[in-house]
């Protein structure tokens, strides 16, 4: 079995920063990151994000698959991408759920994994 490298910390920000900027620059809307180093094997950040519309949410998961790779990050993994209503995009150390607000509301991933945040800050 070959290990897998993990990313320095510098790659996997960049990663983030990248991210952060593609969705900003799709309109994502009530954009939060929340640092999971040293909380969970499976990610570094997790970002959450709204969009509009499913198809708002379908084109910002199509934009950051375009990005992350074209950025050199590797090819991502997606799910969800049939209904737009939750899009999780896996790139690794940054995994990034879309949503929809109403649906972004009823599963509440900030209060499971970030319980600290103030609610005006998640929309």
């Amino acid at each position: 079995m070959i290990p897998i490298m993990k990313a320095s910390k510098a790659e996997v920000a960049k990663l983030r920063d990248l991210v952060e900027k593609t969705l900003n620059d799709d309109k994502a809307e009530d954009l939060v990151s929340i640092d999971l180093a040293g909380k969970t094997s499976f990610a570094d950040y997790m970002i959450i994000a709204n969009g509009r519309s499913s198809r708002q949410v379908t084109a910002m998961a199509d934009h950051l698959k375009e990005r992350i790779k074209e950025a050199g990050f590797g090819t991502v993994r997606m799910e969800g991408q049939t209904g737009g209503d939750w899009i999780l995009v896996d790139a690794g150390d940054v995994v990034i759920h879309l949503f929809r607000p109403e649906v972004r509301n009823f599963y509440n991933l900030e209060k499971i994994w970030a319980p600290n945040i103030p609610m005006e800050m998640m929309g």
